[in-house]
């Protein structure tokens, strides 16, 4: 019926054998304690991105130091040394969190709480750049790793990086407990070999005096180019501190563990903090050993700094392809870490009222949908922005993990200093020797980092803070617009004057017709004329219409006649409803909408669509005194 209002179709069971097919088949409410998960399965959700930043934190420490030539690799383990301290104090600080806000929330709850709306705005802008860029450094590294084993590749770097993106978005709209699944050998398989790896390498220099031999010797460091300055070190140092972001995963989540879920929360991040000290130690240790230097990685000749050092101790065997392989995997999933936490904060941020509703609302596989969805296409923008080149993101990265990390250690300190717990004054000092340190950090990384890019988190902060600060008005304004505690008015009530758009008179008009009548005395059945000849419903409608009405003793509909010299269809409707909401102030105007609803989904383009035209319509130009009806007329096959 090519010339009705309107067709839709229907969702088919093929549609929803797809979704199952996708993201595994929805999971009901009380299954929740089910979906949770322990320690196993929580470091390779929570902890990939910690445990992946030891292979770029030390190689983004190592480009900074390329143009002191081979003099700068004897800083490496100096700075590596100060970045596990800081890694250490930090890690106290968030078992502390943990137990006392075993809600989760991390950062943002902590400095909300005892900051400040201001202060937990602040924690959740960086926190919320923080994670898109997690997942954007994450996927780009792995890529980066694979591209220093097969550099073939280095033309498709952008594809890669959104493919794998695309890949961990529906892995995780599946759920946390499949997610952990999927992440669990690749993870315990990386750091399987890496710490392999640095006990071979260990045990090599300590066998040889410290002149370990190499199998495969890396290429020459390139002359120095510039004298040794403390700058220098510090801009090193700066990005070196990448290595520790990730490390507040797991307060953000705690609510995705099992019973207990403080002890499991806390078993977990010492487990991950743990390895991430002995891999950042190690690596460093070894490529100082073995005279290891970063490269350029925009080069055509770029090999990763891992690359190297496998090759120099294990040669390019067997193992070599294992460890690369679990390298790769592990930091293209390390974006794993943001898809798990960024949707858990924007709930929390949205349930505050800073972010719409539907951010806390649980999609088929009980995870916060909406988030997943907003990460995945921020990170593609900014992926494609970059060319999916990590050295070009890591200016930007390290900013709003350390902002988080201040604004955390600051609220614990407020937290503390009000609480009754006997152990609150060592506690508090603990807070306090981390907010001035990461604090620091803080300071270090965005002077180190401003030209080279950090000028951009700089802006993005206050930007995300101030739309935030307008989403949260905005609910407060539609809140007060609304609000109603007069119990139910009962003065001027009527049937309302009710208008059904008529195209053609069929078993779908004829429907909308009688439910039309069942409502009032007054209706209007409005058709409207293109052309001067007469219509067939204009001839028939006291025979099709009139006559069985009052023969009924019902309500006679008025048949309304509009003229459309250009052929518009929805227009005049719209202007004539308008008109007649104007003449009558004092009455309700009740619009039925007829409409055929296909049986098949794909028939839907074979119809015109009138009929949301017309509601779409009247919704932007409309009252509070005119309503919509759908009438549906269901197809059969």
């Amino acid at each position: 019926m090519p010339g009705h209002w309107q067709a839709r179709g229907r969702t088919r069971p093929l549609a929803l054998s797809i979704l199952d097919f996708l993201f595994g088949p929805p999971l009901r409410s009380d299954a929740d304690r089910e979906e949770r998960v322990g320690p196993a399965a929580g470091i390779p959700i929570f902890g990939l991105d910690a445990l992946s930043s030891a292979a770029y934190g030390p190689e983004a420490a190592l480009t900074l130091l390329i143009p002191l030539g081979a003099a700068g690799i004897a800083w490496i383990f100096p700075i590596s040394v100060s970045i596990v301290i800081l890694l250490g104090i930090v890690y106290f600080s968030y078992r502390q969190t943990i137990e006392a806000y075993p809600n989760g929330g991390g950062s943002y709850t902590v400095a909300s709480e005892n900051l400040g709306a201001g202060a937990g705005l602040l924690a959740a802008a960086a926190l919320m750049i923080d994670y898109v860029l997690t997942a954007a450094v994450g996927i780009s590294s792995g890529v980066g790793a694979l591209i220093s084993a097969v550099p073939g590749l280095q033309p498709h770097t952008l594809a890669l990086c959104l493919g794998i993106l695309v890949l961990l978005m529906v892995v995780n709209l599946r759920g946390v407990r499949e997610a952990g699944g999927v992440f669990m050998l690749p993870t315990y398989l990386f750091i399987v070999c890496l710490l392999g790896l640095i006990a071979a390498g260990v045990w090599n220099v300590i066998a040889t005096a410290g002149h370990p031999h190499t199998v495969i010797a890396p290429p020459v460091m390139p002359a120095a180019a510039a004298s040794f300055s403390a700058w220098i070190i510090l801009k090193a140092f700066a990005s070196g501190c990448t290595a520790m972001t990730g490390v507040e995963a797991v307060s953000n989540g705690v609510k995705a563990f099992r019973e207990p879920v403080t002890k499991s929360a806390q078993f977990t991040l010492t487990i991950i903090i743990g390895i991430l000290a002995i891999l950042l130690l190690g690596i460093a240790f070894l490529v100082r050993a073995y005279h290891i230097g970063a490269t350029d990685p925009g080069s055509s000749g770029y090999q990763s700094v891992l690359s190297m050092l496998l090759a120099a101790v294990t040669g390019r065997g067997w193992f070599y392809w294992v460890s690369i392989s679990s390298i790769v995997f592990v930091l293209a999933l390390s974006a794993n870490t943001a898809f798990a936490d960024f949707p858990r904060l924007c709930r929390i941020i949205g349930q505050d009222g800073y972010l719409p509703w539907s951010f806390s609302l649980r999609g088929r596989r009980l995870v916060y949908s909406q988030g997943i969805y907003m990460l995945a296409f921020l990170a593609a923008g900014l992926l494609t922005m970059f060319g999916g080149v990590t050295d070009r993101l890591i200016p930007l990265y390290a900013v709003g993990a350390f902002l988080a990390f201040t604004l955390s250690q600051s609220g614990m300190v407020a937290h503390w200093r009000k609480s009754q717990d006997p152990r609150a004054k060592h506690y508090m000092a603990v807070n306090g020797v981390g907010a001035v340190a990461t604090g620091l950090t803080v300071a270090v990384v965005l002077v180190a980092k401003f030209v080279a890019g950090a000028w951009i988190t700089v802006i993005l902060i206050p930007s995300l803070i101030v739309l935030m600060v307008a989403i949260k008005r905005h609910f407060q304004s539609v809140t007060q617009a609304v609000a109603d505690n007069a119990p139910l008015s009962t003065a001027s009530i009527c049937a309302p004057l009710v208008i059904v758009p008529i195209d053609s008179w069929d078993k779908i008009s004829a429907k909308a017709l009688r439910f039309a009548i069942s409502l009032s005395k007054e209706i209007k059945a409005v058709h409207v004329r293109s052309d001067e000849t007469r219509d067939e419903i204009v001839d028939s409608w006291r025979r099709l219409v009139e006559e069985p009405a009052c023969a009924a003793g019902l309500p006679v509909p008025e048949l309304v006649c509009l003229k459309s010299p250009f052929r518009y269809v929805i227009t005049p409707i719209v202007d004539y409803i308008l008109d007649l909401s104007a003449k009558n102030p004092d009455r309700e105007i009740a619009v039925i909408v007829p409409e055929l609803i296909e049986h098949k989904w794909y028939h839907y383009a074979l119809h015109n669509q009138r009929a949301e035209g017309l509601r779409a319509l009247l919704l932007l130009k409309g009252n509070q005194r005119i309503t919509t009806m759908n009438i549906p007329w269901y197809l059969k096959q």
